[in-house]
């Protein structure tokens, strides 16, 4: 709920200071979240006549649970080797096939966003882009199927960006379904997926052709190290692992079959308290895996979107979006933004601070509330191949060295032409689908 209970002047300067927050924690590369809750203190009771307890109650603790639980519940998994055994037997499915690679990487990349944390998805680039390079596979192509199975697997309703955009969306009164969002999201990479195989698909079979006249075999097929043979046999633990993940996604899908919004973060912390109890030892060492920084991303960021709402900055800000132009060209505007910002920046805060800015326009009933969210959250994510950001330095850094200026290059072209056809392309067909 927003009000007014500041003054115009009030309301700007606060805006001013929330970018000039976020400027300042890129320029000295501080903590984002850390410094948008004290400035949120001071905000609030210096600007918006807050007491500090009620600045310090807009920290969503749900989203702080939320994070803790699924990051924990994953770490373990991650730990006991669960995961990597659902990695490695997905790739022997494949057979090690060059043609296959990018389509299974984009599969193994969703699948491990899916489970928490988006930024798990990127244990995939250290074992695609080698493999890529041995099978031949251009790197840009990889590096695009690798972004964009982590961009489709991040907003599953057990993943932290479909966490963050379903939950404020809901707070904001806007009826988001978790599956549609996975959905578009799921398509809008897997189009882009069949756009980068058609686009560089000719400069594999020239590398592979290269590699093989180098070394006299298909690499991939040839080296002994490269065993894709997954073990035959589960441990008890990561039997109970996957049994304990099927109950996750079974509490998700139940919830939504039945009406009843189960606490991800709850259950999640419920199961890993029972992994824990199988096997004390990796259930302790997960407690490094909880992601306390990003839960301090959002929650300094949505502590300090709460002082806007008290100060009516939201609606200042929603107003002028209003104002630009048409609806839909604001909507458009809107979507860029997002989408160029996170190109240089953290996703997770593009999506904590600019979907509640954006719910202003998203209410006013002249554009789907539900399809601006999608669109302004999907927009933010498919730019992320750009080097600039942590999804793509990290598949820059995993290349080989030889190739990484031309790769560096060619997704830093790919991410700045997604800050435009991301928007361009998703919010028309999105609002045509609302609106019928």
């Amino acid at each position: 709920m927003t009000s007014s209970d500041g003054s115009p002047v009030s309301a700007l300067a606060a805006i001013a200071i929330f970018v000039a927050v976020f400027a300042l924690a890129s320029l000295r590369r501080a903590h984002l979240g850390i410094l948008m809750f004290s400035a949120a203190s001071v905000v609030g009771v210096a600007l918006a006549d807050m007491p500090l307890r009620e600045v310090v109650a807009g920290f969503p603790v749900g989203i702080l649970v939320l994070v803790a639980g699924v990051t924990y519940f994953f770490g373990i998994a991650h730990l006991n080797g669960t995961l990597d055994r659902v990695m490695r037997a997905l790739l022997a499915r494949t057979g090690g096939s060059s043609r296959t690679l990018p389509v299974v990487f984009f599969g193994l990349a969703a699948l491990t966003a899916a489970m928490g944390s988006p930024q798990a998805g990127l244990v995939t680039a250290p074992v695609g882009m080698p493999i890529a390079r041995r099978a031949g596979v251009d790197s840009a192509l990889m590096a695009i199927a690798i972004n964009s199975g982590i961009s489709a697997g991040a907003f599953a309703p057990t993943s932290l960006f479909g966490l963050v955009t379903t939950r404020i969306a809901r707070d904001a009164g806007i009826a988001l379904s978790p599956f549609t969002l996975l959905a578009v999201a799921v398509v809008a990479n897997a189009v882009l997926l069949v756009v980068a195989l058609a686009v560089f698909t000719r400069a594999s079979h020239r590398t592979r052709a290269a590699t093989r006249a180098a070394v006299g075999f298909d690499p991939i097929v040839a080296t002994p190290e490269h065993n894709l043979e997954a073990p035959r046999h589960l441990t008890a633990p990561q039997v109970a692992t996957v049994a304990c993940l099927a109950l996750l996604v079974a509490s998700v899908v139940l919830g939504a079959v039945l009406g009843v919004e189960a606490d991800l973060g709850v259950v999640a912390l419920g199961l890993g308290a029972i992994l824990m109890l199988i096997d004390p030892a990796t259930g302790t060492r997960a407690f490094a895996r909880i992601d306390w920084s990003t839960a301090f991303v959002v929650g300094g960021i949505v502590t300090f979107v709460a002082v806007l709402q008290k100060l009516g900055s939201v609606d200042v800000l929603g107003r002028a979006a209003l104002g630009i132009g048409t609806p839909f060209v604001a909507a458009v505007g809107v979507c860029m933004i997002a989408a160029l910002v996170s190109a240089f920046a953290s996703t997770t805060a593009v999506l904590a601070a600019l979907v509640p800015l954006a719910v202003p326009l998203a209410t006013s009933g002249t554009v789907p509330g539900w399809a601006l969210i999608t669109a302004l959250s999907v927009s933010a994510t498919v730019v992320d191949a750009s080097p600039f950001s942590n999804t793509g330095a990290t598949l820059v850094a995993s290349a080989a060295e030889d190739d990484r200026p031309r790769l560096r290059t060619l997704l830093l072209r790919w991410g700045l032409s997604m800050v435009l056809l991301g928007p361009l392309v998703l919010v028309p067909l999105l609002v045509f689908v609302g609106a019928r």
